[in-house]
């Protein structure tokens, strides 16, 4: 499923335009990404948690050249599902 297949979905549940439902749910994935971007957690209740995650740096390997190299600190985003979602996939 993709963004339009979602909208439609949500369009048809609702009794929306499929206009209006994009716009929905374009705007709710970017006050998510909003969110992350801040450092914020985001919870969904019944569905799951993003969180933002602080990569420290740390020393790798160039496979190539087996040379060590430095792999810089990053932040990453995490997904935790809801028991009732992995209880809903695991039905």
């Amino acid at each position: 499923m993709n963004n339009s297949d979602l909208a439609d979905t949500i369009a048809s549940a609702h009794g929306l335009s499929k206009t209006d439902a994009r716009k929905i749910v374009d705007g709710v994935l970017a006050a998510i990404g909003d969110a992350a971007a801040k450092g914020e957690e985001v919870s969904l209740n019944g569905f799951g948690k993003f969180k933002v995650k602080h990569s420290p740096s740390r020393e790798g390997r160039n496979p190539a050249t087996g040379e060590t190299i430095t792999i810089a600190a990053s932040k990453k985003i995490g997904f935790a599902p809801a028991k009732a979602l992995k209880d809903k996939v695991n039905a």
